[in-house]
């Protein structure tokens, strides 16, 4: 997440997939939850946020050789998964930053012939802070929870649709790099998309999910009053899976994450969805952010209870989700 400044001082107190998709069941549209048969690999999910927040990666810090190492992990993650490049290759080269650096972004094509020209935009930014410069005994800044836990998730969902084929539209995967430098990567791919009429229906940005919280709901959604996504999420899992967290109303955090670079572009619901509450993780910005601190259990479920959501997102006949006034 983009660093916080004015919240530190609130913070630092503070199995194999199953290949199978979407039941064959007929039922109205917007009946009934969506029902899902895959199921996500608790092993899968804990390898990859462990490559990816360990010390070999120097906290991934945009413009480095610890995120060239990132950058190759998961460009080998979307080849082996059978997610093609959006562009002539994964790399998407960031415009506004001095040395290079890139977003990595991958593309699902819809199986309808109409619908597929519209996007839905799955996505997270897999950079971090890097290396503290004053020497202390851990230096790295690992960035488990932020954001490599939704990197995972979206890596995890972009697995599920390349071997269900359950999407009518296409899906754009990408993980943005840049983010802690100020939305760098975001910003720099909206520009691009823009001048190809990209089609875009919704995006779903994911921050933040390593450890969950005590609600009775699993997560929120930054900007719950800006569309009705929330409410339809929760419709389509048929749970209380959105909830809405004060604090994120009040820290305005529907400006801070790479979602706000495509609402500001194209007017479309655009949102990030979050498990960091503030008073459930105190490591934020700080080395100890790792991967020992993860909870891998409620990772998985909540990867799980996500699909059946993602999946009508990217499969309705209509745009259900839609701005509010």
């Amino acid at each position: 997440m983009k660093k916080l400044y004015f919240l530190l001082p609130f913070i630092l107190l503070g199995c194999k997939s199953n290949t199978s998709s979407v039941s064959d069941k007929p039922s109205k549209e917007n009946s009934k939850p969506v029902e899902i048969t895959y199921k996500v690999a608790q092993t899968e999910v804990s390898d990859f946020l462990k490559y990816l927040s360990s010390d070999e990666l120097e906290g991934r810090e945009t413009g480095t050789k610890g995120i060239e190492k990132a950058a190759e992990f998961l460009e080998d993650f979307l080849k082996k998964n059978n997610v093609k490049p959006y562009f002539k290759t994964y790399r998407d080269t960031l415009t506004n930053f001095k040395s290079p650096a890139f977003n990595i972004v991958g593309v699902i094509e819809g199986n309808d012939p109409e619908l597929k020209k519209e996007f839905v935009v799955l996505s997270a930014h897999y950079d971090h802070i890097g290396v503290e410069k004053n020497k202390k005994e851990d230096v790295i800044n690992n960035g488990a929870n932020d954001d490599a836990s939704g990197v995972t998730a979206v890596a995890e969902m972009s697995k599920y649709f390349a071997q269900t084929k359950s999407n009518k539209r296409s899906i754009l995967v990408v993980f943005f790099a840049g983010e802690e430098k100020g939305l760098l990567g975001s910003k720099s791919l909206v520009q691009k998309l823009k001048k190809q009429n990209f089609n875009l229906y919704a995006q779903l940005n994911i921050e933040m999910i390593g450890v969950p919280m005590k609600r009775d709901y699993l997560a929120y959604i930054t900007g719950f009053d800006k569309s009705n996504m929330a409410d339809k999420i929760n419709e389509y899992t048929g749970k209380k899976t959105i909830g809405f967290l004060p604090k994120e109303a009040e820290y305005k955090l529907f400006y801070r994450s790479d979602n706000y670079s495509f609402y500001e572009a194209f007017k479309k619901p655009c949102q990030s969805i979050s498990t960091f509450d503030f008073e459930n993780f105190e490591f934020y910005h700080h080395p100890s952010d790792e991967f020992k601190l993860m909870d891998i259990s409620h990772m998985t479920s909540f990867i799980q209870e996500f699909l059946p959501a993602v999946t009508q997102i990217a499969s309705s006949n209509e745009q259900e989700i839609t701005m509010n006034n």
